[in-house]
């Protein structure tokens, strides 16, 4: 089966002012594979992920060189960024449902792109909210607030939030953090099913989490990436000390 490169990423340094929070990383991010980002706190993962689907625009006296391609598109020069953020979504370290329904949560997305049938939202809503495994716990609380559910439900809505606009690829930055382990369990079983339709970008610090449900592995270093290979590959036989030391504990 041939592997097609959603994502390349070439040369990429970021800065925030004169700081430079991302230094020469490359990499590459396969179609229908979990990519984990792993490394200590500040090392950069978290401001890679938002790299990808320009989230770092946000954020004032943000400096980027390099290029990112999705699908062979450099998504700085010629791609709209509302329709990027709809082609690559975005959940999370916190559940942050909107102050509304669980319909209308999920509704939110199709709406402001353009959808109004009524018909035609119940269903995108129904698809979403069983693509996120949440659909059978809240059918009978659509109308209800999306705030008085869980935190694991939430972050499973925010999810279904997400699937609703029909994305390529899915950013994840510390989805589980917050959960509690069972809530946890439920949300890396979802990624292992969602990446037969999506690929997945997850940033986490739980090595064993990224052992359980990733395919491919980055170890970043002081807003660098020091190895990139499979995970198995990554864990068990790493090529660089320094991912050695810190697969064993050795770190620092």
């Amino acid at each position: 089966m041939d592997i097609q490169c959603k994502l390349k990423i070439t040369d990429l340094d970021l800065y925030y002012g004169d700081f430079q929070a991302l230094s020469n990383v490359s990499m590459d991010i396969n179609a229908n594979e979990v990519m984990a980002f792993i490394g200590p706190s500040g090392c950069g993962k978290s401001t890679f992920i938002k790299t990808i689907n320009r989230m770092n625009d946000l954020i004032p006296d943000v400096t980027i060189k390099g290029k990112v391609l999705y699908d062979g598109v450099d998504i700085y020069k010629d791609y709209d960024v509302i329709e990027l953020r709809k082609q690559i979504g975005m959940v999370f370290q916190k559940p942050n449902p909107f102050p509304m329904t669980v319909y209308d949560n999920i509704a939110y997305g199709p709406r402001i792109h353009g959808v109004r049938d009524k018909k035609k939202l119940d269903e995108i809503v129904e698809k979403s909210l069983k693509g996120a495994a949440l659909w059978d716990e809240v059918a009978d609380r659509l109308n209800k607030p999306a705030l008085g559910l869980s935190g694991g439900q939430q972050q499973r809505l925010c999810i279904a939030r997400v699937l609703s606009v029909e994305p390529d690829v899915v950013l994840m930055d510390e989805p589980t953090s917050a959960l509690d382990p069972i809530s946890t369990a439920k949300i890396e079983d979802l990624i292992d099913d969602l990446k037969k339709q999506y690929t997945i970008v997850i940033v986490t610090h739980n090595m064993q989490q990224a052992g359980r449900i990733s395919d491919r592995t980055a170890f970043f270093l002081t807003g660098e990436v020091v190895e990139t290979g499979p995970t198995e590959e990554i864990f068990y036989n790493p090529q660089d000390k320094r991912t050695e030391d810190y697969i064993s504990g050795r770190f620092g």
